[in-house]
């Protein structure tokens, strides 16, 4: 066994020499570093991010933990730090590299809190670890300063510029030393990552697949407008990287147009990959199915990067690729990414360098919390400015997100992809719009009366008690009990589904379809209706459930989409302030076409205008360098509150039987998935509590009272029937 210091030890006894680790990582993260003047700090945090692992008690531990004869003597139990002597010697060498010090001290537990770091390495006895390391004899080229190291270009950033910069260097960091790492231990997970397909072999098969559905396609009015969409966005791909919006209605053919441009764009201008972010997953699923079929025999380039990954599709490739996104064309959640640019973790951030120089599509860009909205825009103007992508806000309800004088934080410029002259949204209009009178409500007796009578129907509600009481009306009155179906929330994944095939095959035996939802339809479900009914809220919304009427454009005329006043209000928020703006612009305007992107512009700034763009003081945190902060209160799912619970559902009962035998597992909880509603957490408690559910290898179950049906096949979780003490803590939607 040799004497030189270790970084690793495989089981076989294979050493890893330290030397040669801190060499590898310096070299990659060099590499990985995002921006030209990032480079040597990287190489940098590179070779001195395990400098504490010279110091002789890791040795000591690393030796003996792997059954080596201990040559040294020392305490396997002391201090197991090996990342502050590191950080300490990059401050050493020039008090202003304190980037690169934050990496390095972060590379393990995540990037902290700036006053947390000064205090760790304030501390004397972590001062006495780089004094250990340096007494065992670092080796001159791993201790000396790179050349061309300096601090003075951090001092000349913003302080949010400096955060962000910060983090890619981490990232950058951190990707290095897992890859290293992995290719000591694990070769083979290298070739697996290795995605092996080119951007230009990707558009040339869109382009390739592109004509052939437009060969073999009718000469109607929405392949006319959906060829046009197409020509627009291939003639402007090779503008200069910048922000894009692509502003195209229901059926216009969005998904693949910004796909084609996003392609188109980044050969042209020499970007490396293509990020869409989708706010649902049930779109994700779907877009990320069309785009595999798009590409063909290269349909392996596409990484899906979401919870919902079907354990028994997801390939080894797609598992190990989206650990740091190199892929071609990534999907994943806008939670995923936007979570991500602003997390502290490494295993989060480790994939932040390989967002640059790409083109990132938001898609259904209007979901975009008001309340995150300065950072949110920050973050990805700085991606924009900084580190070479582009962004494209891809929606048919088109966010107003252009800088102006009323909201500083906008984009300075939007570039819109598809021009007026086109007049997509007049000529594929299929629904026409009923709007309520003035603000009389309409009760749950009137409005099942009007649903009992039509055939082909959607009603959509505010809250999952308002589903139900309006589908125990429309019951009663057809006297016909199961003709009417229901969706919400307290439903399981799996039970959805099932009341989606379940409507799918009554319209093809021609049979009537009455269904009451809540909100969650408009989340890219594939309906389409003769009649939607939605009560009164936010535009965006009522343009979505309208994406839900004569969505495939069958019917001889316009679908129908009815507005009404409903007997509740929305829960207290963002909803609730929309539906204040949307109601104020009705009042003002009773003719208000809801399809006009006009109407979309001045509905999101008086929507802006009104919210409060920074209500957690984000901003302050990053500008304070608060990592740590910054990532627990930047969410965009507030899952502190919330707690999934396993319900049951036909069909989970083998799943739970092999995690009881065999334990938890990637692939056995990502199964669960399908069968689990999400409660706030402290209603969960209270049931573990009162044994109303119980834990199966760290996954709560719930079982509900003795006697009583758990679960509902109706709707689901019930909260007056399964003991929760206060029904309202439950959440809406």
């Amino acid at each position: 066994m040799t004497e030189e210091p270790l970084a690793h030890v495989t089981e076989t006894m294979r050493p890893h020499l330290l030397r040669e680790h801190l060499e590898a990582v310096g070299s990659l993260a060099e590499e990985f570093a995002p921006r030209e003047d990032m480079k040597v700090p990287a190489l940098a945090s590179g070779r001195w991010h395990d400098l504490g692992k010279y110091r002789p008690p890791f040795q000591f531990r690393i030796r003996k933990e792997n059954g080596f004869e201990a040559h040294l003597e020392g305490d396997a139990l002391a201090d197991r730090d090996h990342a502050t002597a590191g950080a300490l010697w990059a401050l050493g060498m020039d008090p202003r590299l304190l980037s690169v010090a934050m990496a390095i001290a972060g590379h393990h537990g995540g990037l902290s809190d700036l006053e947390k770091f000064k205090e760790r390495i304030g501390r004397p006895e972590k001062k006495a670890l780089l004094q250990e390391a340096l007494a065992s004899g670092i080796p001159e080229g791993l201790r000396a300063s790179p050349v061309g190291l300096s601090g003075e270009s951090l001092l000349k950033r913003s302080r949010h510029r400096l955060e962000f910069w910060t983090r890619m260097l981490f990232s950058s960091l951190v990707d290095a030393d897992f890859l290293d790492t992995e290719a000591f231990f694990d070769a083979t997970r290298g070739t697996e990552r290795r995605v092996g397909v080119t951007l230009e072999q990707l558009t040339a098969a869109l382009r390739a697949f592109m004509d052939r559905k437009q060969g073999g396609a009718p000469d109607t009015e929405v392949n006319r407008v959906r060829r046009e969409v197409l020509s627009s966005v291939f003639a402007a791909a090779p503008n200069p990287p910048g922000v894009f919006s692509l502003t195209v209605p229901t059926g216009g053919g969005k998904t693949l147009a910004s796909m084609a441009f996003a392609l188109e764009h980044a050969r042209a201008r020499g970007l490396r990959r293509v990020i869409v972010a989708i706010p649902y997953t049930s779109i994700i699923e779907q877009s990320a199915a069309v785009y595999r079929e798009a590409f063909g025999a290269h349909g392996s380039a596409v990484i899906e990067h979401h919870s919902a990954v079907d354990p028994r599709r997801e390939t080894p490739r797609n598992r190990v690729a989206s650990e740091n996104w190199d892929a071609p064309v990534v999907v994943t959640t806008t939670v995923q990414l936007l979570e991500s640019l602003f997390a502290n973790r490494p295993s989060a951030c480790r994939k932040l360098h390989n967002i640059a120089r790409s083109v990132i599509v938001l898609d259904e860009a209007q979901t975009l919390p008001p309340a995150l909205l300065m950072t949110i825009l920050d973050g990805l103007g700085t991606l924009v400015e900084d580190y070479g992508c582009s962004v494209v806000i891809c929606t048919a309800t088109q966010p107003a997100l252009g800088q102006r004088p009323d909201f500083p934080m906008g984009f300075p410029a939007v570039r819109e992809l598809v021009p007026p002259v086109l007049r997509a949204f007049e000529r594929l209009r299929r629904v026409k719009v009923q709007w309520p009178k003035g603000r009389e409500k309409t009760s749950y007796a009137e409005l099942a009366e009007a649903v009992a009578r039509e055939q082909d129907v959607l009603v959509v509600v505010h809250k999952r008690d308002d589903a139900r009481v309006l589908y125990e009306r429309v019951e009663a009155l057809l006297g016909n009990p199961g003709t009417t179906l229901h969706l919400s929330a307290l439903m399981c994944p799996e039970h959805r589904s099932s009341v989606l095939r379940d409507i799918k095959a009554r319209k093809q035996r021609g049979e009537p379809v009455r269904l009451v939802a809540t909100q969650l339809v408009e989340a890219g479900v594939d309906l389409d209706f003769r009649v939607v009914y939605r009560c009164m809220a936010g535009f965006e919304a009522l343009a979505q459930a309208a994406g839900r009427c004569n969505r495939e454009g069958l019917l001889s005329g316009l679908g129908e989409l009815r507005v009404f006043e409903a007997e509740t209000e929305p829960p207290p928020g963002v909803l609730q302030t929309a539906l204040g703006v949307a109601r104020t612009m009705l009042a003002q305007r009773p003719d208000l076409d809801l399809f006009a992107p006009e109407t979309f512009k001045r509905y999101f700034e008086r929507l802006y205008a009104t919210a409060v763009s920074d209500g957690k003081g984000i901003q302050d945190m990053r500008k304070a360098l608060r990592f740590e902060a910054v990532s627990e209160h930047f969410k965009l799912v507030e899952d502190k509150w919330s707690a999934p619970v396993v319900v049951p559902y036909a069909g989970c009962e083998p799943l739970l039987e092999e995690l009881r035998l065999l334990g938890p597992s990637r692939d056995r909880l990502r199964a669960l998935q399908r069968f689990t509603v999400t409660v706030p957490r402290k209603v969960r408690e209270q049931w573990v509590a009162r044994e109303l559910a119980r834990f199966v290898a760290d996954t709560v179950v719930f079982l509900g009272p003795e006697h009583v049906p758990a679960y509902d096949k109706k709707f689901g979780l019930v909260p007056t029937r399964v003991g929760v003490l206060d029904p309202g803590v439950l959440i809406p939607g």
